[in-house]
C-alpha cells in the first residue's frame, strides 16, 4: 500500500517528535561518550538506540512510553559500563579490546593480521585511503579499538608515544 491514511502519518510526526526529543534529553544528561564509537561495545549500543528509535516511529505494538524506557535501559547501561569501565582496570578489559599493531618499519605483522583477520591489501587500502600512495613513507599501521586503522606517517621522530599501549608496539 502507498497510503493508509492520514493517522498514521500523524501518530509517526507525534510519537517521532516526542521520542526523538526524550533521546537527546538523555544523551545531554549522559554526555559525549554515550555516543561514541571508541570501541566496538559502543558501535553496538549507538546502532541498537538507532533501531530502537526506529520501531517507536514504526511499530504500532511499542507505546512511546515503552520505546522512551528501552532507550533509557540502553543508555542508563551505556553510562553504567563506561562508568565502571572509567574506574575499573577488570571491567576495562572485559569491554574493550587493545588496539594492535599490523605493520611497523616497513613490513607486515603477519601473525598480528592473521589473528586481526586482516590482508595486506586491507592494510594498503587504508594507507592509500590516508594519502599515502608509498609504504615506505608510512610508518607504523594499528587496528584500533573500534575496528578503524589508523595510519602513523613517518617523520624524523619514531611515533614511539602514539604506539604506547597498542599490542605489538614498543611500550606494549
Amino acid at each position: 500500500m502507498f497510503f493508509d491514511g492520514w493517522l498514521p502519518l500523524g501518530r509517526i510526526v507525534v510519537l517521532g517528535a516526542l521520542a526523538y526529543l526524550a533521546l537527546v534529553a538523555m544523551l545531554r544528561v549522559t554526555g559525549k561518550r554515550t555516543l561514541s564509537k571508541l570501541n566496538a561495545f559502543d558501535l553496538v549500543v549507538t546502532v541498537a538506540l538507532g533501531s530502537t528509535l526506529a520501531t517507536i516511529l514504526l511499530s504500532k505494538d511499542v507505546a512511546l512510553l515503552e520505546g522512551v524506557t528501552a532507550l533509557a535501559l540502553l543508555i542508563g547501561l551505556q553510562w553504567a559500563l563506561t562508568w565502571l569501565s572509567v574506574r575499573s582496570c577488570r571491567v576495562s578489559a572485559w569491554i574493550k579490546a587493545e588496539p594492535r599493531l599490523l605493520f611497523v618499519g616497513g613490513r607486515f605483522l603477519d601473525d598480528a593480521m592473521r589473528r586481526e583477520r586482516v590482508t595486506a591489501d586491507e592494510v594498503r587500502a587504508v594507507a592509500r585511503q590516508h594519502g599515502y600512495r608509498d609504504l615506505s613513507r608510512v610508518a607504523a599501521v594499528v587496528l584500533e579499538t573500534d575496528g578503524s586503522m589508523s595510519v602513523i606517517g613517518r617523520s624524523a621522530s619514531p611515533p614511539q608515544g602514539a604506539l604506547e599501549g597498542v599490542q605489538g608496539g614498543r611500550a606494549s
